[in-house]
């Protein structure tokens, strides 16, 4: 898989609403009412990842979810990381 340049990340990040380049990978914040919404989403996540066999880093603190995507066989961003984030925008 082909690691994307720094260029080709911003371009790619500029339809992406919310989500952010960082220390190797993008990543998004979402905040819920409360922890039930948030593992909810949390699920979607997981099963849409399964699906697409690309799987990010979640980290859940009661309502809020950070999602970081990084493609770690590559050491860093490519093309799938930016077709799970548009996935995942579509939930």
């Amino acid at each position: 898989m082909k690691l994307l340049d720094i260029e080709t990340i911003k371009h790619e990040l500029v339809g992406l609403t919310n989500w952010f380049y960082n220390s190797n990978a993008i990543e998004k914040h979402f905040v819920f009412k409360n922890f039930s919404q948030a593992l909810a989403f949390i699920v979607q996540v997981g099963v849409l990842s399964e699906k697409k066999n690309h799987h990010p880093e979640l980290i859940n603190i009661y309502n809020k979810v950070t999602i970081r995507l990084t493609t770690h066989d590559a050491n860093g961003v490519t093309i799938k990381d930016f077709d799970l984030a548009k996935a995942i925008n579509e939930l």
